[in-house]
């Protein structure tokens, strides 16, 4: 397995931007229904803003993103968040989480909504596995 250096946050971004997009094409080449709807969920150590170019290019592109700010108090409060912004979204979600937020993602993916999971150098625990 290859193993890549980032030499700037830039192109963790823009590797992100293409993680997302495949992920994307791939939920919609087996569905006739077009995931249009995008969740992107911060790690511990940054906050939504981090995701602003993601973000502008993926509407550019006619996606419908939404960007979870965590209140980073605990596991369940973080879930949380991530659920209320999926309540307000109609139609197939691809949920995608950097570092702590991969945790986060994996208890949110159980919704019915979420058909894809976007894990972007994050945590990626097994059922009954903590991040510890």
């Amino acid at each position: 397995m290859k193993m890549f250096k980032f030499k700037s946050l830039k192109n963790l971004f823009v590797l992100a931007v293409l993680a997302l997009s495949s992920a994307i094409a791939q939920t919609t080449f087996a569905q006739e229904q077009i995931s249009k709807n995008v969740v992107l969920v911060h790690g511990a150590f940054a906050d939504g803003s981090g995701y602003k170019k993601v973000y502008e290019i993926l509407t550019d592109k006619g996606y419908n993103v939404r960007i979870v700010q965590l209140p980073l108090t605990g596991l369940a409060d973080d879930v949380a968040a991530v659920k209320r912004v999926l309540d307000k979204l109609e139609g197939p979600t691809v949920l995608a989480g950097h570092s702590w937020a991969g945790a986060v993602i994996a208890e949110a993916g159980t919704d019915p909504k979420v058909e894809s999971l976007v894990f972007i150098a994050a945590f990626v625990p097994d059922a009954g596995e903590t991040v510890a």
